[in-house]
């Protein structure tokens, strides 16, 4: 029974530790105005650098008068675009050829609204110019889109393809699509869909530094980008100042670490996203929300003129967290916390219940977590073996005094 009482708060103590708590972060920022059961909390931009790159770590902590500690649940929220593409169907009419070029005839019977169309040819070099045309009748013929350019390069360099049709919504049941070429053209596919885009929340970041710098070698533009504090982006918007056709293939990385050697720093980068700089469209480019604060955009310019890039936009979503507040305490937002898994509350399978309008609360400064006592226990429980070992062992012990004690 002796050594029974002493097993007893062993194992407490062993199950204690594998709660979150507080002490197991290096941030804390208190939520000020919590006045409603559903409310948020947007993520200022400081704690992007300093939790982790899936933001797994984030934490809602409450301590109440008592000095117990609780976690309010919560769902983050990434304010993307939402796109949406129903494609309708349609039928081929008929194909002809005047002095003008190549004509295409298409019916769409639904008589639904549409704003896209995109082509799909056998050919896979070719710059041509179009013209599209909607009509109820095929007698009177209305301007949809006007000598508009579509152009495809495939080579050892580059696999280039701009095929995309974008214009106004209409609803017309034919619709009539002029190529301007010598040769025919072999359509292959042709797509017609109502095209919607809903824009996200974002936000754009100030750049502290931004050099350019030509590698002859390796005939690339290299522009280093960086900004005053880790930021999440999600988008590039590349203005371009040459006025003369163009299309460059290029990389996006950021740079991950950076390690101080004999011969100077090395640096590592990862790639974030690679396509095409062309004179054809906007040259903004979406990828997948990260946490950096230093780009390289890298150009291949191959034999071309180097490209004048004027200025350089990046954008972030917003993040918040929608939080359920349920018990009165002081609840503080905390980060930075290398070793933390992705919280999983019930609140995510019942989102349809959450308060479409809901108010934000205060956020407090940052403040750094004394970690002191955390530290002393660290080296003998950061290997979870251990845990697991005493577990079983303290299991084992129970259940042999157990069984000893039945006997007598």
């Amino acid at each position: 029974m002796n050594l029974t009482s002493k097993v007893f708060p062993l194992l407490f103590f062993v199950f204690s530790l594998s709660f979150g708590q507080m002490n197991q972060y290096k941030y804390k920022r208190e939520l000020k105005a919590i006045s409603q059961q559903w409310q948020t909390v947007i993520l200022p931009n400081d704690v992007f650098g300093k939790s982790r790159q899936d933001l797994a770590d984030i934490r809602l902590f409450g301590i109440t008068e008592t000095g117990d500690t609780m976690e309010a649940p919560y769902l983050l929220r990434e304010n993307a675009e939402k796109i949406s593409n129903k494609e309708i169907s349609f039928q081929t009419l008929n194909a002809s050829r005047t002095s003008q070029g190549f004509y295409y005839t298409l019916e769409v019977p639904s008589g639904e609204v549409v704003n896209h169309m995109k082509l799909d040819f056998k050919e896979k070099n070719f710059d041509w110019k179009i013209s599209l045309e909607g009509s109820q009748n095929q007698f009177e013929w209305f301007k949809v889109l006007e000598d508009y350019r579509i152009l495809s390069i495939k080579n050892e360099w580059t696999d280039f393809q701009f095929t995309d049709l974008p214009f106004p919504e209409s609803k017309y049941r034919y619709f009539r699509l002029l190529i301007e070429s010598k040769e025919k053209p072999e359509l292959l596919k042709a797509s017609i869909s109502q095209h919607q885009i809903l824009k996200g929340n974002f936000k754009e970041y100030s750049i502290k530094k931004f050099q350019t710098k030509e590698n002859k070698k390796n005939k690339q533009t290299e522009i280093d980008i960086e900004f005053q504090k880790p930021i999440r982006a999600s988008q590039i918007k590349i203005q371009v100042l040459n006025s003369f056709d163009y299309y460059r293939p290029f990389t996006l990385d950021y740079l991950t670490d950076s390690i101080k050697t004999e011969k100077g720093w090395k640096y590592n980068y990862r790639n974030l996203t690679s396509g095409t700089l062309n004179s054809l469209q906007e040259n903004e480019f979406l990828f997948s929300s990260t946490s950096l604060q230093k780009l390289k955009f890298t150009i291949d310019n191959q034999d071309n003129q180097v490209l004048t890039i004027n200025v350089i936009h990046v954008k972030g979503y917003v993040y918040e967290l929608v939080a359920r507040f349920t018990e009165p305490a002081t609840y503080f937002l905390t980060y930075g916390n290398k070793n933390a898994t992705l919280a999983k509350y019930d609140i995510a399978q019942f989102e349809n219940t959450i308060p479409k309008e809901l108010s934000s609360v205060e956020i407090g400064d940052e403040e750094s977590i004394d970690r002191k006592l955390n530290e002393v226990k660290n080296p003998l429980f950061e290997n979870k073996n251990w845990l697991w070992a005493i577990m079983v062992l303290t299991i084992g012990l129970l259940g042999w005094f157990s069984l000893k004690m039945m006997r007598k």
